[in-house]
């Protein structure tokens, strides 16, 4: 115990937790029961979306507590507003450097440096790519690795797709994707699926729904804009054929996110945090929960256990080596949320329209503003099922804020107004487009960094003043 003396130093935080998901989200909820005021860094763009793989996971049908199912990303949203509700602190950085030689531990992202007692790995894995030779040429533009986020995009509506996989992640975007194309083709590497009984049978019985045994996607082709087809082959055979695709979306496995902590603990020879006791690694003090160490069940109920379990167990660390600083319930964690707003219609949207406020949302303000808007206008464009949508939201709301009476915002959800997104071209979400004068003078997709958002506004500001 003489290793680890009291520290009372304010600033040396109890537990910090690196990403989220049900692992780091749950994590964050039991540590912050326990008076612990963890502070968690979501991640931002290495190693995937903050919330994790279900960020990008259509219906989750199987996660207790949910009989009619629930979407991945409505399922992290609540985690966190739980974590954040009992006192946890998050912001939406990613990590670039740990040093658990020393204690307290050492925590960086590019804005800051925190130290702490212990550490909570939750870092989840990241899909993997495929490679192929014209992969860069038309990723967003066709090629993607998240049907929930672009699915809905009109380019794919009554459009023949494809999926690349033969897990359960596979089957749901297959079975997800009929939805909106007319027709989707399952491309499996073998002779037979890795998906579980239910989802398998759900995909074979789905007359929507084409299942290519033994087949390798080697390339795929199109014009500049956006691909047209796949190349395919048997690999049985060695026949290549083509099969005309408007979208091909990859479900074909994931590498853990551990290059961070290589050298600092013990890792297997596939990257994956090696641990016993369930989560605690190597190092006392720190553990590993979710995909980051679990390469077998990789389900979201086992992550949430995994993460409930590093908490229970750096708690008991801590306490057993007198490093606990309690931080006290305050009186609103005990009241949840109200629930969000509904939808507004058209004509609410119209009846409650005012040019000189900032931040508008709908079909109906984004043609208003187009023709009687004087500023720079931002229109941001999502679906309610985009886990990268829910990422970005809380950036760009600092954006918009900083902004305030010098541009006007408008968001538009695809799914509410589609044919506004067909016309705009919007292939993917999130996609913001900037519009001056009648004119679309910027695009940026994807989730970027905040200082990306705010160079691009402030260029045309400048344009606009000059």
């Amino acid at each position: 115990m003489s290793l680890y003396k009291a520290m009372t130093n304010p600033t040396v935080e109890n537990v910090v937790i690196i990403g989220s998901g049900p692992a780091g989200y749950t994590a964050a909820i039991y540590a912050a029961r326990a008076n612990l005021k963890p502070f968690v860094f979501e991640g931002f763009q290495a190693g995937g979306l903050p919330g994790g793989q279900l960020m990008t996971t259509t219906e989750v049908e199987n996660f207790p507590g949910f009989p009619e199912g629930i979407t991945g990303p409505e399922l992290m949203d609540r985690m966190k507003a739980q974590a954040i509700r009992w006192g946890a602190e998050l912001v939406t950085e990613d990590v670039t450097f740990v040093d658990f030689s020393q204690r307290p531990f050492v925590i960086r992202s590019e804005e800051r440096e925190v130290q702490a007692h212990s550490v909570i790995i939750a870092t989840g894995a990241t899909a993997k790519r495929l490679g192929l030779p014209c992969e860069h040429q038309f990723w967003s533009r066709g090629i993607s690795a998240c049907a929930i986020c672009d699915g809905a995009t009109p380019i794919f509506r009554n459009a023949e797709l494809a999926v690349i996989g033969g897990g359960d992640s596979a089957a749901e975007e297959a079975v997800y994707l009929t939805k909106y194309g007319s027709h989707v083709h399952l491309l499996v590497r073998g002779d037979k699926m890795r998906a579980s009984k239910a989802m398998q049978d759900r995909v074979l019985k789905n007359p929507k729904i084409t299942v290519h045994w033994n087949t390798e996607v080697i390339d795929v082709f199109g014009e500049e804009d956006h691909m047209k087809g796949v190349k395919i082959q048997d690999r049985k055979s060695l026949f290549e054929s083509e099969l005309h695709v408007k979208g091909l979306f990859y479900a074909i496995g994931h590498t853990p996110n551990t290059h961070l902590f290589q050298g600092q603990i013990e890792l297997d020879e596939i990257g994956y945090v090696v641990t016993h006791e369930g989560v605690a690694t190597n190092v006392e003090g720190v553990y590993a929960a979710g995909d980051v160490q679990d390469h077998e069940y990789r389900q979201a109920i086992t992550a949430a256990g995994t993460g409930c379990m590093a908490a229970m167990l750096a708690e008991r660390w801590l306490s057993s080596n007198n490093l606990v600083q309690e931080f006290h319930q305050t009186e609103a964690s005990e009241k949840p949320e109200a629930a969000p707003t509904p939808h507004k219609t058209e004509d609410e949207q119209a009846a409650e329209f005012d040019v000189a406020r900032t931040r508008h949302e709908g079909g109906y303000a984004l043609r208003k503003l187009y023709h009687e808007s004087d500023r720079l206008i931002m229109v941001k464009y999502a679906s309610p099922t985009c886990g990268p949508c829910h990422t970005l939201k809380p950036i760009l709301s600092k954006i918009v804020d900083e902004f305030d009476g010098r541009i006007h915002y408008v968001e538009i959800d695809i799914q509410q107004d589609p044919e506004i997104a067909e016309s705009a071209g919007v292939v993917g979400t999130p996609t913001i487009q900037f519009f001056k004068d009648k004119a679309l003078v910027g695009e940026l997709k994807g989730v970027k960094p905040k200082s990306q958002y705010r160079q691009t506004i402030e260029s045309h500001l400048t344009v606009a003043v000059g």
